[in-house]
C-alpha cells in the first residue's frame, strides 16, 4: 500500500518539481565554483572600498570549508532528490525500464544543466559570480549551517587519520609562491612592454627580503676615495672632476674612512671663506655611516627612510670597507637602471647585431639577467666576471672562450688579474650559429 502511495505522484506536479530541483542544483554548483575560485586579494580591496557583498564574500571565504560543505551538502541532497523523484514517475509510466529511462535523463539533465553549465560560468567570473551570488549563499550556510559543521567535522577527523593537514593556514612559502604565480600571470595577453617591466618590478619588491648590500653595492675598486689630508685646492679639483655628489674621505689608508664630503657644502664652504685655502675640510664632513655587508635591502632601505639619509659604507665582518651602497642603488632593484649623463658611459653594456654582448666584467648579473631576460644563477656571483671566474677555477688569459650555462664567454680584456671585458653568446645566438 505504501508503494503505491510512494508511486502515485501526478506529472504535471513531478515535472515542474525537478525542474526547481535543477535549478537550485545549478545555483549550488556555481556558488561552490564561485567561492572556491574567488580572488581574497581582489574581494579584500573591494571591501576596503566600502562594497558590502565583498564583504559578505570575505567572511564566506574565511570559512570556507563550512561553505563549500552547506553547498555541496543541499547539491547533493537536491540531485538525489530529484533522481529519486524522476525514477518514481517513470517507473510508475514505464515499470521497470522507468529506472533505465530516468537514470538517462535526469543524468543528462544534471551533467549539464545542473553542473557543467552553471560551474563553467562561474568559474570564468569566479569574482562576479561569488559577490552577485554572496548573500544568498550566506543564507543558505545558515540553514544548513549545523549539518554543514557537522559534515566538514567529520571530513577533518577522516583526514587526520590519514595524516592529512586539516588547518586554514598556509605556509609562509606557500603564500609567497602563490603571490609570485600571481605576478607571473599578471600582464598575461598584453601586448607592448609594459607587463613584462611591471612583473619584473613586482619581482624585484619581492626579492628585496632576500638580497644584502652585497649584491648591489658599488665595489670598492670603483669607489672614488679621497685623501683628508691633501690641501683643501687637491679636495676641490677632485670632487669638481669626480661624477659623484658625496665622496668618503679618509686618513692614512683607504679603511680609515673619517667622513662623507658632500659637493655643495665644499662648494658653499670655498664661496664663504673666499677661496679654497681658508677652508677647514673636517668641519664640512658627515659622520660616515658603516652598515654590515650582510645587510638585508628592504632592511637597508627602512633604515635609509628612517635616517633621512642615501649614502652607506659597506663593511665586512672584519671592519674593512667593501664598498658604498646608496637609496639609488636599491631603487634600481626594483625598477631597473636609473640612468642619468654620467651613467650612459659607465655602464658599459653593448649588444651587438649578431646577438652576442659585449659587456664590462663588473657588470652585476642581476642586470643582465633583468635586461635580456636570461637565467644566469646570481646566488654564485655578484658580477659577470666574478662568475666566470668561479666556473674557470682559474684566472683566464684573453682569447679564451668559457662554455657554461648555455652561455659561451670570450675573455676580451685583462687588467692585472680582473676580467675587465669579455663577449656572451646566450644560447639563442649559439643556436643561429654566432
Amino acid at each position: 500500500m505504501d508503494a503505491e502511495l510512494h508511486f502515485d505522484i501526478p506529472l504535471s506536479f513531478a515535472i515542474p518539481l525537478v525542474v526547481v530541483c535543477l535549478f537550485l542544483a545549478a545555483y549550488l554548483s556555481a556558488a561552490e565554483t564561485a567561492i572556491t575560485g574567488a580572488s581574497r586579494p581582489r574581494m579584500h580591496r573591494l571591501a576596503l572600498q566600502g562594497n558590502p557583498k565583498a564583504v559578505i564574500v570575505n567572511a564566506l571565504l574565511d570559512r570556507k570549508d563550512e561553505a563549500v560543505s552547506a553547498v555541496l551538502l543541499g547539491n547533493n541532497v537536491v540531485n538525489i532528490f530529484s533522481a529519486s523523484l524522476s525514477t518514481a514517475v517513470l517507473t510508475a509510466l514505464f515499470g521497470a525500464a522507468g529506472v533505465v529511462y530516468a537514470t538517462l535523463a535526469i543524468g543528462v539533465l544534471i551533467v549539464i544543466f545542473a553542473e557543467v553549465m552553471p560551474k563553467t560560468w562561474a568559474l570564468l567570473r569566479a569574482d562576479r559570480v561569488a559577490l552577485a551570488l554572496a548573500p544568498s549563499i550566506m543564507v543558505t550556510l545558515t540553514i544548513l549551517g549545523p549539518m554543514a559543521r557537522g559534515v566538514a567535522a567529520t571530513s577533518r577527523f577522516f583526514l587526520r587519520l590519514l595524516n592529512v593537514r586539516t588547518d586554514r593556514t598556509p605556509d609562509a612559502e606557500e603564500q609567497s609562491d602563490a603571490l609570485r604565480g600571481a605576478i607571473e600571470l599578471h600582464g598575461e595577453g598584453q601586448t607592448g612592454d609594459s607587463a613584462p617591466a611591471e612583473k619584473a618590478m613586482l619581482r624585484s619588491v619581492l626579492d628585496l627580503g632576500d638580497r644584502t648590500v652585497s649584491d648591489v653595492m658599488t665595489h670598492r675598486g670603483n669607489v672614488v676615495l679621497i685623501d683628508a689630508d691633501q690641501p683643501t685646492e687637491a679636495i676641490v679639483t677632485q670632487m669638481l672632476a669626480a661624477p659623484y655628489t658625496r665622496i668618503p674621505l679618509y686618513r692614512g689608508e683607504a679603511d680609515n674612512v673619517v667622513g662623507i664630503m658632500h659637493a655643495k657644502d665644499l662648494f658653499r664652504a670655498v664661496e664663504a671663506a673666499g677661496g679654497p685655502k681658508s677652508v677647514q675640510i673636517d668641519s664640512i664632513l658627515t659622520p660616515p655611516w658603516f652598515i654590515p655587508e650582510s645587510t638585508i635591502l628592504f632592511d637597508q632601505l627602512e633604515a635609509f627612510r628612517a635616517r633621512h639619509e642615501h649614502f652607506a659604507l659597506v663593511v665586512d665582518e672584519y671592519g674593512a670597507l667593501r664598498g658604498i651602497v646608496t637609496l639609488e642603488d636599491i631603487l634600481e632593484e626594483i625598477v631597473g637602471d636609473i640612468e642619468d649623463e654620467h651613467d650612459a658611459i659607465r655602464r658599459g653594456v653593448v649588444r651587438r647585431d649578431d646577438g652576442s654582448v659585449v659587456c664590462r666584467g663588473d657588470v652585476p648579473i642581476r642586470d643582465l639577467n633583468r635586461e635580456f631576460g636570461w637565467g644566469l644563477p646570481e646566488s654564485i656571483a655578484t658580477t659577470i666576471a666574478g662568475l666566470v671566474l668561479h666556473e674557470a677555477r682559474r684566472i683566464p688569459e684573453v682569447g679564451q672562450v668559457y662554455a657554461f650555462y648555455g652561455f659561451r664567454f670570450e675573455i676580451l680584456k685583462r687588467e692585472g688579474t680582473r676580467v675587465a671585458e669579455l663577449r656572451i653568446v646566450p644560447p639563442a645566438a649559439i643556436q643561429a650559429g654566432n
